[in-house]
This record gives structure tokens, C-alpha cells and sequence, in this order.
């Protein structure tokens, strides 16, 4: 079969034929129906560096992934070949209390996992090929009733990653408060759709990017604020001068970590999503009274089926763009290039 696979760090990942697995106990393997291109993927051709992971190449790309159940291995229970599933794409241990609750992002015993790497397309084979191979069936969730793969496939992270970011917020987000989300773009877009599905906060995107302020309305911000100089006062102005509750940074860039820190709200939130590798000084007077900082990974797999509720009910539905597998590097070029609008899905 064909995959797209990163063959060295800092290099072009190359579609090259390999064998199809097959699944051996506990093991599941999916027939590939979508597999999301992420902007984390760029940061795995074009910066890490041989050591900086306790994984390395070769790998197949594609860490969003959906399809079908096509092959079971033995002791498989509760899934039938055909059926459409997602792929729960952090891979750990299974066994430290972080993995037997769901988060395997923030798995305690990465060492102890049977192949460790971060998950499908992070140090194992990802989705961006005919079929992948899932190493354990607890990351197979299906899918509900009216949502297919192709949409469900981003779901997994771009919808998923902002999910988690916006659940562990919700009890600052009631009737009367503020969001900003800085950054709508791949998962920034998704985060307004949670945020105005889930909350009853008003919204204000933030954005340098004119076609992105206009995917946030799309998406049902209520104010769109173009980055600049006067960002911070114009919605302090918007919130009566008391700032936002929840500040969700989906860049993490130097400018975008001291707006989000200029606008938060005594007792509020400023949680950091991108990985702009910005820093934020923090000190005593350098942040409101109270204000919460903290960084988020991907989310659970309990969150996991409660996103793709959502999405099988049209909630939240990320904007895409499909490829064919033979044309993912020209998905890739569009997201380096900004010209990309969404997320990408590669359908192979």
C-alpha cells in the first residue's frame, strides 16, 4: 500500500510503498477514511531535531485519523469489520492513572508503553496511507449515527484540542462573560464553534489575517478584532474595561502571549494551545490578580466521544479542504504558506 511517510527529521516526507498490516492481539486495523493534516506536522519536517524525542523517523504521517474497522486481531471484542470509527490519537501506557482515566496525552509511564512514541504519526504509523494499524482497541471510538469519516477525522484533534481547552474553562464561561480566542485558524476556527456551542460567553477572535476574522463570524464570534497595536484596548473596551474570562491562545507567540496577558480578567483564565514557542514573564504584578496560566495537550478520550457528538449533530464542524493522498505536500505548501483556510483532510 501507499504511505506518506517522514523518512529524517528536517526533511519532505515521501509517499513510498509498504507492506499493509496486519493486526496482531488487541490490535485493530482501519481502513483509512480521512487523515488530518496538522500544523504540528510542519514542526516534525522542519524542527526537530535527532534526541529531541525519544522516537524518531521513519514514520508514517497523519495523527487525525478516521475510517473503518478492516481487520481485528484475536481477542478483539465489541467491534465488528465495517463499522466506522475514529482513531483516539495519543498512544500510552494503558496503565499509570493518567492512561486508565483516558488522558493518555499526559501519560505518567511514556517508557512503559509496548512501542512508546506520542501516538499514530508521532513515532508510529499514522493515518496518511490506505490502512493503520491501532496498537490497542481502546483507541477505537465509533463513530455516531450522521458523521462520517472524512469529517470526523479532524475531529480528533481539531476538535478535540480545543474541547479540552474550552471544557476545563467552563465554569468561568456563564451568562455575562467574555472569550477571546487569538489565532482562528486550523483550530482556533473550531474553538469558536465550541465555545458559542457549549457556552453562554460572548466571543471575540482575534486574528491578523482578514479571511480568518471572517471565518470567526462565520464560525458565530461575536466581534472580530484585528491584531495590532490597538487589539488589547479595543476589547478591553468591549468588556467595559474588565477584560476577558478566558483567554484561549491557539498561536503561543510572544505578541499573542502579551495580548492574551494584557486583556485576561482578574480570576480568569490564560490557557496556551499553540506552540509559537513564545515566552511570558510572570511575576507577582506582571498579570491580573488571580489570573490562572497554563498550557493544554490534546484532550481524553471520554472528551473524545463527546466532540464527536457534537459534530454528528452539525455543532461544530471544522472547515476543510480534501486531498488526495498523491497531492498531501501540496496541503502541506498551503499551510506553510498561510494560504490554507481550516484543516486539511487527506482522503487517501
Amino acid at each position: 500500500m501507499r504511505a506518506l511517510r517522514l523518512m529524517e527529521w528536517k526533511s519532505e516526507p515521501k509517499l513510498v510503498e509498504v507492506a499493509e498490516p496486519k493486526p496482531g492481539p488487541g490490535q485493530v486495523v482501519v481502513r483509512i477514511g480521512g487523515a488530518g493534516a496538522c500544523h504540528s506536522d510542519l514542526h516534525l519536517m522542519d524542527e526537530f531535531e535527532p534526541g529531541s524525542m525519544p522516537w524518531n523517523p521513519p514514520f508514517t504521517l497523519g495523527h487525525e485519523n478516521a475510517g473503518w474497522v478492516h481487520a481485528l486481531g484475536d481477542g478483539v471484542v465489541g467491534l465488528r469489520v465495517g463499522e466506522p470509527v475514529a482513531v483516539y490519537g495519543p498512544w500510552g501506557c494503558g496503565t499509570c492513572a493518567r492512561c486508565r482515566v483516558g488522558i493518555d496525552p499526559y501519560c505518567e509511564n511514556p517508557a512503559g508503553a509496548p512501542v512508546p512514541s506520542g501516538g499514530g504519526g508521532l513515532g508510529l504509523d499514522g493515518g496518511m496511507a490506505e490502512y493503520e494499524l491501532v496498537p490497542d482497541a481502546r483507541h477505537i471510538v465509533p463513530l455516531p449515527d450522521g458523521l462520517d469519516p472524512v469529517h470526523a477525522a479532524p475531529l480528533t484533534d481539531a476538535g478535540l484540542t480545543p474541547y479540552h481547552a474550552v471544557r476545563r474553562s467552563w465554569p468561568k464561561l456563564p451568562p455575562g462573560s467574555t472569550a477571546v480566542v487569538i489565532g482562528v485558524g486550523g483550530l482556533g476556527h473550531v474553538g469558536v464553534q465550541i465555545l458559542k456551542a457549549t457556552t453562554a460567553a460572548r466571543v471575540i477572535a482575534v486574528d491578523t489575517r482578514a479571511e480568518a476574522l471572517r471565518l470567526a463570524t462565520e464560525c458565530g464570534a461575536d466581534r472580530a478584532v484585528a491584531s495590532g497595536p490597538t487589539a488589547a484596548e479595543e476589547i478591553r473596551d468591549a468588556t467595559g474595561g474588565r477584560g476577558a474570562d478566558v483567554v484561549l491562545d491557539f498561536v503561543g507567540a510572544d505578541a499573542t502571549l502579551a495580548l492574551g496577558s494584557a486583556v485576561a480578567r482578574t480570576v480568569g483564565d490564560l490557557t496556551i494551545v499553540g506552540i509559537g514557542g513564545g515566552t511570558l514573564p510572570v511575576s507577582f504584578f506582571s498579570v491580573p490578580y488571580e489570573v490562572s496560566i497554563a498550557t493544554t495537550y490534546w484532550g481524553s478520550r471520554p472528551e473524545l466521544l463527546e466532540v464527536l457528538d457534537l459534530g454528528a449533530r452539525g455543532l461544530i464542524r471544522p472547515k476543510s479542504t480534501t486531498f488526495a493522498l498523491d497531492d498531501a505536500l501540496d496541503a502541506y505548501r498551503q499551510m506553510r504558506e498561510g494560504t490554507l483556510e481550516g484543516r486539511a483532510v487527506i482522503v487517501p
